[in-house]
This record gives C-alpha cells, sequence and structure tokens, in this order.
C-alpha cells in the first residue's frame, strides 16, 4: 500500500495534544498516511521563524495538497495576518464545509440535527482589502469584495455535494435586501444555478431570519450555502445547537488542496493540562479520510466517537466526565476494533 503524506499543523495551546489524540486514532485505523509536521502562527516565532507562514510550511503543503490542522494563534500585533485567512487564500481553498450532526450524551438543545454549512472561503468582508483607519482614528473603513466567478463556484460546490450526499434541499442565506451589490449578486447567481439542480429542493433565506430560524427551527435546514462572514457566524450558531464547537469539524477545500482542522481557538486557560477534548480534530480527520476515498474508515472513526460520547465512558471535562485527552483517545481506538 502506498503512503499518502499529509502535513500535519500541531498548532499552540492545546493544539498538540488533541492532533496527537487525532494521529494515534489514525494510526490504529492503518490509514497508510505518512506525516510531515510543519509549524506555523505564533509557535513558529518562537521557534525562531520570522515569518508566521514560513516557507517550509508552505512547500511541504504545496507537496502533499492535505493537510491535518489543530488551533493556531495568530500573534498579537500589527502587521501579523490571521494564519488561517492567509492560508486559505495562498491555496485557495474557497469551500469552507463545516457538519453539525446531534452526538448522543451531549448537553445540547437538540437531539436529531444533521445540517451542513457551506461557506465561501476567500472573498467578501474577510478578504482584506481595503482595511484602514484614519490617521486621527474616527474612522475606519474595510471593503467587501465578491465575484460572479466566487458565488458560482461556492454554489455550485454546495449543490454538487448535496447530490453527492444524497441530501434533500440548499438553502441560500443572503442578505441582498440592504446589501444589493455584493448579497445581490450572489442571491442572482443562487437563482441560476439552482435551476440546473432540479432534484434538489432551493429555498432563501435573509441571513437575521436564518439565525433565528435555526434556533427555533433547526430541523428545517438541510446544507446552507452563504458568503464568507455570514457563513463563519452561522456555522458557529449550529454548532452551539448540538453542544459547542468542540464537536464541530471543518473542511477547507480547493482545487489542489484541503485542509482539515479543529475549528474552535487554541484554549490557553487549559492548554498543558491533559484535559481538552479532541473531538473536533478527530472528526476532521474522519473529513480527510472521506476526502481520500476511505469511506469505510471515516465511518468506523464516527461510530467509535458517538458509542464513547453516547456511553460516557471515559468523556473530558467539558462533556461531564474528568477523562484526560489520553483516556478519551484510549476509549475510541477500543472501539476501533
Amino acid at each position: 500500500m502506498s503512503k499518502t503524506p499529509v502535513t500535519v499543523i500541531k498548532g499552540d495551546g492545546i493544539g498538540p495534544d488533541i492532533v496527537n489524540a487525532a494521529l494515534r486514532v489514525l494510526d490504529r485505523l492503518d490509514t497508510g498516511f505518512e506525516y510531515e509536521e510543519v509549524i506555523v502562527g505564533q509557535a513558529a516565532l518562537d521557534a525562531g521563524e520570522s515569518e508566521v507562514m514560513p516557507e517550509s510550511a508552505l512547500k511541504s503543503i504545496e507537496r502533499t495538497g492535505l493537510v491535518l490542522k489543530g488551533p493556531v494563534t495568530t500573534p498579537s500585533g500589527k502587521g501579523y495576518r490571521s494564519v488561517n485567512v492567509a492560508m486559505r487564500k495562498h491555496f485557495d481553498l474557497y469551500a469552507n464545509v463545516r457538519p453539525t450532526l446531534s452526538m448522543p450524551g451531549t448537553q445540547s438543545r437538540y437531539k436529531n440535527l444533521d445540517i451542513i454549512t457551506v461557506r465561501e472561503n476567500t472573498g467578501g468582508m474577510y478578504s482584506g482589502q481595503g482595511q484602514k483607519v484614519s490617521e486621527d482614528g474616527n474612522r475606519a473603513e474595510a471593503l467587501s469584495v465578491i465575484t460572479r466567478s466566487e458565488c458560482e463556484r461556492i454554489i455550485r460546490f454546495a449543490f454538487d455535494m448535496a447530490r453527492a450526499r444524497g441530501r434533500r434541499k440548499v438553502t441560500l442565506a443572503h442578505k441582498a435586501n440592504i446589501m444589493k451589490s455584493t448579497s445581490g449578486l450572489f442571491l442572482e447567481v443562487g437563482r441560476q444555478i439552482s435551476e440546473e439542480y432540479d432534484d434538489i429542493e432551493h429555498d432563501e433565506v435573509i441571513v437575521d431570519a436564518c439565525a433565528m430560524k435555526l434556533v427555533m427551527h433547526p430541523e428545517r435546514f438541510d446544507v446552507i450555502v452563504t458568503t464568507n462572514l455570514f457563513g463563519d457566524i452561522l456555522s458557529d450558531l449550529c454548532a452551539g445547537l448540538i453542544g459547542g464547537l468542540g464537536l464541530a469539524p471543518g473542511a477547507n477545500i480547493g482545487e489542489t488542496c484541503a485542509m482539515f482542522e479543529a475549528v474552535h481557538g487554541s484554549a490557553p486557560d487549559i492548554a498543558g493540562k491533559g484535559i481538552a477534548n479532541p473531538t473536533s480534530v478527530i472528526l476532521a480527520a474522519a473529513l480527510m479520510l472521506e476526502h481520500v476515498d476511505q469511506p469505510e474508515n471515516a465511518n468506523r472513526l464516527r461510530r467509535a466517537v458517538r458509542s464513547v460520547v453516547a456511553e460516557h465512558d471515559r468523556v473530558t471535562p467539558d462533556l461531564g466526565g474528568n477523562a484526560t485527552t489520553e483516556r478519551f483517545t484510549d476509549a475510541v481506538i477500543e472501539r476501533l476494533g
């Protein structure tokens, strides 16, 4: 079996603990992965690098096209751009995919949710264009730019994914009633593309109404596709419906590269204590397995995690237990057989 190279970014804070947990699980599955570890962000600066995205890290990602990533802290102060944003732009990881799936045994408001948020990942308000503050500090501005091609590829990605996964409906979340240029273009393109997918139901909802409906009747949603800023907010809202960011994985997909990550922060308050919940990055590893055509391994991994949480067997403090990250991982590995 030929080895599949994977660039591993353990990150900082709780990142190394939870990524090491995911690697242990992957190794038990005999996935054939071969790991190349690189450092970025604050960890890179602490190691003496002059950039938050060292050339060695970029070269590894270009070579492997596959990344498993823990939470990364962007250094404070001017001149340091978000590492996540920089990676998405550099490798054109235009589609951010955030599955939200209820997990038995968690303290969540809803028990049977299965929603996927698809977010345009490179343009809009997070593109970093036109940001400036006046010399007197009394005026700040930023530029939001989206293009027809960006809209087309993210909306088509959402419909194609829905079709491939047997989903029933795609909802376009927008603010075209106010943001008539940018959101208006997104909605116009969405309506055009939806006509090509007569096997999939399509609806539209203004983003603030979408947030309200997700809280009141989330079961009415299936796949949501939206622009960068709205997608960031709605995907976190969806995670909150099932128990929080610690249970939610994320994927960033481009034409030649894909990055799979824990979507929560580095949690410096519990860093080094060995009690972090590794579920988010383990489930991100399951998304990576699907991406490289190992669906059975992905399903085995998800079943193992769900069993541990449902049976409350060696779960971490955030899930109401007192186990360490290592003991939680042991429980997952035992269920893999």
